[in-house]
């Protein structure tokens, strides 16, 4: 590798670990304001998984790039007309801040003066996101579905060597105290992960959050036990399929609640009474968020990671 290529790389690097640092401050600033929710996706998200793809990535950039002979104007065009639109778009909106926004007149109290009598959950921000807010969380998790199946196929259309050629007692297999100490500290992991997805209607928390965190630990056991010992421990047919039941089970909530005789995710119906209904139709989707964001990022990880194993077994 020549010495401009090697000075790029450890550029890249130092803006991926900035990058990094600069979203667990953003976590601890989140924190501050009280935003706790927030602050779990940011710190588990900004801070670790993100920063751990982009490093991925950069093991996946070649040392030359390659020559295109196509000319995609047409998306330049594209992107330039949109971006000029959602720019425009922004013009209308109140300040930043500005207390005379609609949003602090008529959206904010209603949702804090009446929450808790028709929903009864602490959670605020559960309330919000999973019942007011019902189909557009639902358009997030199909958001959430549809990168992971981009990513499938992006990055899966090559063949390419089994990872347990390249990846047979794992990268760190002699770094003894490190995979002690994870095999201590993964069941806590996945312990706080549930509390966080069944706890989240009474405290910071929910389905996007704890995906998250439970797929951080399944990515740690991976990078400290190898990619192979990860998918012989969780079977990748699963994991895909998990991915797909999680937005079905959250549609089929709202399917329930039509043959119930209300609206589509109209909780009420699923029970006697409305506050019951909304409790139980919040349980079940706030789970299908879940499993399907632990779902989606676990293989997004796995197939990031095992392309790049992939390309280090051919270099060798």
């Amino acid at each position: 590798m020549t010495a401009v290529a090697v000075v790029l790389m450890r550029d890249l690097f130092a803006v991926v670990m900035l990058t990094g640092i600069y979203s667990l401050l953003s976590a601890s600033f989140f924190v501050v304001f009280d935003a706790v929710d927030v602050a779990f996706t940011e710190a588990a998200v900004g801070a670790g998984i993100s920063t751990l793809l982009m490093l991925s990535t950069l093991t996946l950039t070649g040392r030359y790039a390659k020559e295109s002979t196509q000319k995609p104007w047409l998306a330049l065009a594209i992107v330039t007309v949109t971006g000029a639109l959602l720019i425009y778009g922004t013009l209308d909106m109140p300040t930043i801040g500005s207390a005379s926004a609609p949003i602090h007149q008529h959206v904010a109290p209603r949702y804090l003066n009446d929450s808790m009598q028709e929903i009864a959950v602490p959670n605020v921000v559960t309330s919000v996101l999973a019942s007011y807010r019902g189909y557009d969380t639902l358009g997030e998790s199909f958001v959430i579905f549809t990168a992971g199946i981009g990513v499938l196929a992006l990055l899966m259309v090559l063949q390419r060597r089994r990872a347990s050629d390249v990846d047979a007692h794992g990268p760190m297999h002699q770094h003894l105290i490190l995979r002690i100490v994870a095999k201590i500290l993964i069941p806590l992991i996945l312990l706080f992960a549930l509390y966080v997805q069944f706890h989240g209607d009474y405290g910071p928390g929910g389905g996007f959050q704890a995906g998250v965190i439970f797929a951080a630990a399944i990515i740690l056991y991976s990078m400290l036990f190898g990619l192979s010992a990860a998918r012989q421990t969780i079977s990748q047919p699963l994991i895909f399929a998990l991915s797909a039941v999680g937005v079905l089970l959250y549609g089929g909530v709202g399917v329930a609640c039509m043959l119930l005789g209300g609206n589509y995710l109209d909780y009420d119906a699923l029970a006697e009474d409305p506050v019951a209904g909304q409790h139980l139709g919040i349980l079940l989707v706030e789970l299908g968020v879940g499993i399907t964001v632990a779902s989606v990022m676990i293989i997004i990880f796995f197939t990031f990671n095992g392309r790049s194993l992939s390309e280090r077994g051919r270099r060798r």
